[in-house]
């Protein structure tokens, strides 16, 4: 097991675009992900694999370097929950599109995350990235556990701030945005996965279809009953077409426009909590700030330098978050961007394939009547 990483170095010389996820290898209930980066040499690959384990031990380090000038402002790539091999229902409703059975999507999901780690200006220079990417060994398994006491005082603690006004005009639209399209593009990630739900059915219904009118044939010499079982047989083929086509949709919504939609919705969760833990620094620069101006002679020193302090730590972190929120819409729509042209790129294939295929059919049927 590695040794605790704390330290920062320089950013890895390594194209975030080159990381890859290339596959998942099941053991049992045992997922392992095979992760393949660049040398910055340039000269080979890093071929490593890693659990899901290690990317919360990554998370971890990455969330927890509190000593760096306004890391509270950072939107942090969201990390998507824990797979499982035979998922129950609770799972496959916490992972939604992406725990639907395809391994693809989840793979892509934890590139995109690893991506986007490696592309951040702060988050790349953190050591715990190039061990997670370049070990040979489990980089290990520390991560950060809490507490039900704490989770239930940061719930009442959200209640409590979640709804102080904002000094800065930017930061209060930001956040008033950010819970609109956070409650829109959540419903709109479970409109689209009960879509593809019904599309997995769809073929489904269409399989058995297509199994039921073998059931139908008749054996015999009967011209008629040839006739009929020969019907059944082509009739049959053609559902076989259609599950084939159904089940093609549902594969591309689910990689692209799905997969979208699962990442923004994510994202904008990622940027809720960034918006929620500037806040709480707003409040605490704000009590700072009476304390100061209650505090008697002999503490006012004393006070004014937590005041200091505490308008130091927050416009840190406000410059920080205005620079994320700024790169995060634009990655936004490029992400929504480039997954509505893949959807259409991949439709208009599935489409034209299964033209060509019914176009035989019916002419298949033509030839018979």
């Amino acid at each position: 097991m590695m040794e605790e990483v704390n330290e920062a170095t320089s950013a890895p010389s390594v194209p975030a675009q080159n990381i890859k996820v290339t596959e998942v290898l099941k053991d049992g209930d045992a997922l392992t992900f095979l992760i393949v980066s660049p040398k910055p040499s340039g000269t080979g690959e890093y071929h490593v694999d890693r659990t899901y384990e290690d990317f919360e031990w990554l998370q971890y380090h990455l969330v927890s370097e509190e000593d760096v000038q306004g890391m509270q402002g950072v939107i942090f790539p969201p990390l998507v929950p824990k797979a499982q091999v035979n998922a129950s229902n609770k799972a496959i409703k916490q992972l939604g599109i992406l725990g639907l059975g395809e391994w693809q999507p989840y793979c892509k999901a934890l590139e995109t995350f690893l991506q986007q780690v490696a592309a951040h200006s702060t988050l790349s220079k953190n050591k715990a990235l190039e061990i997670f990417l370049t070990s040979s060994d489990p980089p290990g398994r520390q991560r950060l556990r809490k507490s039900i006491f704490s989770r239930l005082s940061h719930a009442v603690e959200e209640r409590r701030k979640e709804g102080h006004k904002d000094v800065d005009e930017f930061f209060q639209t930001e956040r008033d945005h950010n819970i609109l399209l956070t409650g829109c593009t959540k419903t709109a990630t479970e409109d689209f996965l009960d879509l593809v739900l019904t599309e997995q059915k769809i073929a489904v219904a269409c399989g058995h279809f297509s199994a039921a009118l073998h059931l139908c044939m008749e054996p015999g010499e009967d011209p008629d009953k040839q006739a009929f079982s020969q019907a059944c047989v082509k009739l049959s083929e053609v559902f076989e077409s259609l599950k084939k086509n159904m089940t093609s949709v549902a594969e591309n919504d689910m990689n692209t426009v799905g997969l979208g939609l699962e990442m923004d919705s994510r994202y904008q969760e990622a940027e809720k909590e960034m918006l929620f833990r500037r806040t709480c620094k707003l409040v605490e620069m704000e009590n700072a700030r009476k304390n100061a101006e209650k505090a008697k002679p002999n503490k006012k020193a004393a006070m004014e330098g937590v005041k200091r302090a505490a308008e130091e730590t927050f416009d840190q972190i406000c410059e920080v978050a205005t620079i994320e929120i700024k790169h995060f819409h634009g990655v936004r729509v490029e992400m929504l961007q480039q997954a509505l042209v893949q959807w259409c790129e991949k439709q208009l294939i599935t489409a034209k394939e299964s033209a060509d295929q019914f176009s035989l059919h019916l002419q298949a049927l033509k030839e018979m009547a």
